[in-house]
């Protein structure tokens, strides 16, 4: 076993830490993973890679067939925020491999592939915003349909966490986009999503109210604030580091990690919150987006979500979908899930490691189930 705590979380964004100041928590060093899959699978696997024309990167992926010859509608797997493999690999799980298998064993082709910069991919993840991770899903699509294998008019969309919203703005740019699905997706605007998330998460992890009210949330506050007037990146920087240094000598010893000095949390924190994704993340409302959206939607998220909280953001996507006239929506909140969509006791991320489960089946049921009602 290694034993870790929770004392302290700065930042964490839509699907992985930002920074985590301190995430200790208590897990085993091996522990199973029951629902991945082994080889040989039942279907078609290929290798491949794609090419985004306007960055000038090649993307590497997988595709999986039914089986190699016939025709299928097809969904690609977009990831949550963070440097994210094609299995979307985090806390040891890989929960796009397990729903790639799912749903190609229904007969549903499924596209998956590394981020840019990650893995196989060609690129610069540091430098991508948000908008260039749309334009790596508008040339999977692309790229999907110089495949014969391929139903052309059924190609739909799975984004999880920060992917929820990447699937939307390519949806309301694209007619060739039939179906999205969204996983924990925000539907509200992201500053507030965050701010709650920061709350919701150092609760949860054992902070009282006093420390959550004094330490925790003011830095967040200011920082937001900063980072949304901002448009000088350099300059931002410098002012984050002031307030995160400030911060850092006003909070109580115990509250900070031992395992990083001062000059270590300040410079790491300062990059990440003056990153230009960051900047450019912070200021997206999905409401605006969403509203352009007119293909079918189904829109998942777990009662126990910290990362996205289920009852606000799932609300400000039915809301938003029908404000712009789409009625083709179907929004619901699964009990007991994490926002990984694991069976959970807290829903904080310092459980995820922990859980065998890396995607709950009925989760799975309720994805699949919904999309074959879209191709049929």
């Amino acid at each position: 076993m290694k034993t870790k705590r929770i004392s302290v979380i700065i930042g964490i964004s839509l699907g992985v830490p930002i920074l985590v100041l301190i995430v200790f928590f208590t897990y085993k060093s091996s522990i199973d993973r029951p629902q991945e899959p082994s080889k040989p699978y039942p279907y078609y696997t290929e290798e491949i890679t794609f090419k985004n024309n306007h960055s000038h990167v090649t993307l590497a992926g997988t595709l999986t067939l039914p089986s190699a010859a016939g025709n299928y509608p097809a969904v690609i797997l977009i990831s949550g925020s963070g440097a994210q493999n094609r299995d979307e690999e985090i806390s040891g799980h890989k929960p796009f491999l397990i729903i790639s298998d799912h749903l190609t064993k229904l007969g549903i082709a499924v596209l998956r592939y590394d981020d840019r910069g990650v893995g196989k991919s060609t690129g610069n993840f540091k430098t991508a915003t948000t908008a260039d991770f749309a334009s790596d899903v508008a040339s999977a699509i692309e790229f999907l349909k110089t495949r014969k294998e391929i139903d052309k008019d059924k190609i739909g969309l799975i984004g999880h966490s920060e992917g929820g919203l990447v699937a939307p703005m390519v949806a309301s740019d694209s007619k060739d986009v039939s179906f999205i699905v969204l996983l924990a997706g925000p539907g509200i605007e992201i500053m507030k999503v965050l701010l709650m998330q920061q709350e919701l998460i150092a609760r949860a992890n054992g902070l009282s109210e006093p420390e959550i009210k004094e330490y925790i949330l003011p830095v967040h506050e200011e920082a937001y604030r900063m980072i949304s007037m901002s448009t000088d990146g350099r300059t931002l920087k410098t002012d984050l580091a002031r307030l995160i240094g400030q911060s850092y000598d006003n909070s109580p010893a115990d509250l900070m990690p031992s395992e990083m000095s001062r000059e270590e949390i300040v410079s790491t924190q300062s990059d990440k919150w003056s990153s230009e994704w960051f900047r450019n993340f912070l200021k997206y409302d999905p409401a605006s987006i969403l509203e352009k959206v007119t293909c079918p939607v189904l829109a998942l998220n777990g009662e126990k979500d910290l990362v996205v909280t289920p009852k606000e953001n799932l609300s400000g996507i039915i809301n938003a979908l029908k404000k712009g006239g789409n009625s083709r929506v179907t929004v619901k909140e699964l009990p007991n899930l994490n926002h990984l969509f694991q069976n959970c006791e807290t829903g904080s991320p310092a459980e995820y490691a922990t859980i065998e489960e890396t995607f709950s089946p009925d989760a799975l049921k309720e994805i699949s189930d919904w999309i074959l009602k879209q191709v049929r």
